[in-house]
């Protein structure tokens, strides 16, 4: 009889950039410019996005929910553009204050088979007792462990996933989004995508065993098979990890998704794709 694989519990910590709102009218100045329900949220922490006016997705964000402020934690993303913006769209008579920059610890458990957006992260900073303790568990992971397993989760990155071009509906991350709430930046076509279902490409996880690479090459396109006849997409992440494994993120049209197992990169050769863990798609 072949064992159950475990499905390992591990430590996910990390530091991010946190600045804090406060005024009576913290939630209904995020509610504006955020995809997620602020106003009527309930739980400690809302995952949500900040989007262009067009629908772009450029910042991913926690909203940890205190009982006297809201602390933005910028997850992926610019801070000070982030900042800046928020500053500039505030009104006279909005009561409403953002505090300088400061560093967060974010600490999650997490695991190979459930999306990280499952669970609540909690937050603490480097002179608690606890970051020493959670910062030396043996289950804590390590970089490289951690950039696997965010890749497998289809996290996005800055300047790869998050480059000005893809919206958060085919990086995966609907679920991020109220469409029954009022309105807010990139609502339009948010809306507009979700009732034509019309999302052109999804990103997708991918992997290679070739092992004649040419990571110097800068064409990331990714074509139907060795001859290049089609282009079906685009690779955004490599990552070559310490146990000699390449694989990273690409975004993929949606129409050759189910038509072929593997593809082709002048970059890394013969690539296999697939759904990551942490994705959700209209």
């Amino acid at each position: 009889m072949s064992k159950i694989k475990e499905n390992k519990v591990q430590i996910w910590l990390e530091k991010f950039d946190c600045f804090s709102i406060t005024g009576k009218d913290s939630k209904r100045f995020l509610n504006g410019i955020t995809t997620g329900n602020i106003v009527d949220f309930k739980n400690k922490v809302l995952k949500t996005c900040w989007l262009s006016p067009n629908g772009i997705l450029k910042s991913l964000l926690e909203i940890n929910c205190l009982e006297n402020k809201l602390e933005v934690i910028v997850f992926v993303g610019n801070t000070s553009e982030i900042r800046k913006y928020f500053n500039d769209i505030i009104f006279p008579s909005d009561d409403v204050l953002l505090s300088d920059t400061f560093s967060i610890n974010r600490l999650q458990e997490v695991d190979a088979m459930n999306s990280w957006r499952i669970t609540q992260p909690i937050f603490f900073k480097n002179e608690d007792k606890k970051f020493d303790f959670y910062n030396k568990n043996p289950n804590s992971m390590n970089n490289n462990d951690l950039q696997l397993w965010k890749i497998n989760q289809a996290i996005p990155s800055l300047d790869c996933e998050i480059n000005g071009k893809n919206n958060p509906l085919e990086l995966g991350l609907t679920d991020l989004i109220d469409f029954n709430k009022g309105c807010y930046l990139g609502q339009e076509t948010m809306s507009k995508i979700r009732n034509v279902s019309s999302l052109k490409q999804e990103i997708r996880v991918w992997t290679t065993k070739d092992k004649d690479l040419n990571l110097e090459c800068d064409n990331r396109i990714i074509y139907n098979n060795k001859n290049k006849e089609k282009s079906v997409g685009y690779i955004t992440s490599i990552y070559k990890l310490n146990s000699g494994i390449i694989k990273g993120l690409s975004m993929i049209k949606r129409k050759y998704l189910d038509k072929e197992n593997y593809f082709f990169s002048d970059k890394v050769g013969q690539i296999s794709i697939y759904k990551s863990v942490g994705s959700t798609f209209l």
